[in-house]
Parts: structure tokens; sequence; C-alpha cells
């Protein structure tokens, strides 16, 4: 298998900072020329400086025209990263319908205005790489996760459908779905957060996923394991655990 960062380029949308951020700093040390996408340019130069080969490309996933435009920049790219996340925790019964829609625009319909372009240009040419960041959180409902884990789940269920459609074509496609990586989003959760990554550590996983080349990756161990064999579970038994 070849190596899938030395001399490749990679479209990193979500760079700016968390796991995005951590991400670029690993895959430029393999070598990889990168495309750093986020809606804040600052942060972008910032960490683009500091890198071998780093090209800034401000982008709003939310606007399809910003997607548009962006992708005429980057279409030459050879792999596309969407690290991009909104998060709000939240309850059904505090339902904010602009912060529920805001996540779902953010993590996954931005992720779709992206791929319709990559996807067929990837297929006509007969290679790509395409790495979608779920979450553990997609795996089943969970309390306190309206919007979010919806929208996870649909990124990762998108990653389902592309592996089916693309196979043969020479497109690789694969998913990374970590649990709680310690960054501003995740501080806005009032609880105790089980094996709480650093950023650092959740790139190391994401790169070595992406090495191996199999589609579904979920991370840390063994927490991991309560949401992928979770799925397995009585529904009933399942929610007692968060309950």
């Amino acid at each position: 298998m070849s190596d899938p960062f030395t001399g490749k380029t990679w479209w990193l949308i979500g760079a700016s900072e968390g796991l995005g951020r951590a991400l670029a700093v690993a895959m430029d040390k393999r070598g990889a020329r990168l495309i750093l996408s986020a809606r804040s340019k600052d942060p972008l130069r910032s960490l683009a400086s500091g890198l071998s080969d780093a090209t800034v490309l401000p982008l709003d996933v939310t606007d399809r025209a910003s997607v548009n435009a962006a992708w005429e920049r980057a279409s030459d790219a050879g792999g596309v990263l969407y690290c991009v996340g909104a998060y709000e925790p939240m309850p059904a019964t505090a339902w904010d319908a602009d912060a529920v829609e805001m996540m779902i625009e953010t993590n996954f319909t931005g992720a779709v205005r992206v791929l319709s372009h990559a996807v067929p240009a990837f297929a006509t040419r007969g290679q790509g790489r395409i790495m979608l960041i779920g979450s553990l959180s997609g795996y089943r409902g969970l309390p306190d996760a309206i919007g979010y884990g919806a929208s996870k789940a649909a990124l990762m269920h998108l990653a389902e459908n592309l592996l089916i459609d693309l196979k043969g074509t020479g497109v690789t496609v694969q998913m990374a779905n970590p649990g709680f990586i310690n960054t501003r989003l995740t501080k806005k959760n009032a609880f105790k957060m089980p094996q709480l990554m650093q950023p650092d550590t959740a790139a190391d996983h994401v790169i070595r996923a992406i090495d191996k080349g199999r589609f579904e990756t979920a991370f840390p161990r063994p927490f991991s394991l309560l949401f992928t064999l979770g799925r397995f579970l009585p529904r009933r038994l399942f929610n007692r655990l968060f309950a």
C-alpha cells in the first residue's frame, strides 16, 4: 500500500483548532501538502506559517456558494478530510431550533456540499481518499445530544453509502469515530468525560487509521466498545447505562 501522505495533497476542512489543527500538524510531519479550510482566516494563517507546505483557503461549509468557490481552488486535492464540528449540549425539552439546524448544517449538510464536488471528481479520476470524522455519539441515541448526535449519525451513514457505491472505483472511503476530545466544544459539557483525549492523541488514531486503510475506526478503547458493541444491546439496557 502506497504512503497516503508523502507528496499527496489533502484538503483538510475544519483545520483551525482542536482535532483539525492537530491533524494538520501530524499530516505535515508525514510530508503531505495541505489545503487548510475553516471559517476563521487568522487561525489558519497562524497554523500554515508553522507548516512545510500549506495553503490557506477560508470556507463556510454552511454556504453553498462558499463551498463551490473553494472547490475551484481545491480541486487538485487527492484527499478530503472533513473534520468540521459544531456542538451544543441540548435535551429535547430545551430545544433550540437555531442551534439544532446549525449543527446539522455544519456537521452533515456541509459535508454533503463538499462531497458533491469531490466524489464525482475522484470517481472520474479513478483515485482519491475521503476521511469523515464522525463520533461515538452517532452509534445510538444519547441524552442531551439533540442535533449533534443525529448529524454525526447521518455523516456516518453517508460514509457507509459511499463505501458501497465507490467500490471498485479506486476511491478509498473511511470514517473515524472518536470519543471525547479536550477542545472548546467539550468544555461545554458539565459531566465527567471518560477517557478524555488530547487533540494530538486523537489525531494519531486518525493517522493510523488512514495508514491502515480500514473503513471504520472507533476510539479510544475500551470506551468505544460501549458504543460499537452497544448497538447490539437491548435499547432499554443501553439507555439505562446513560440515564
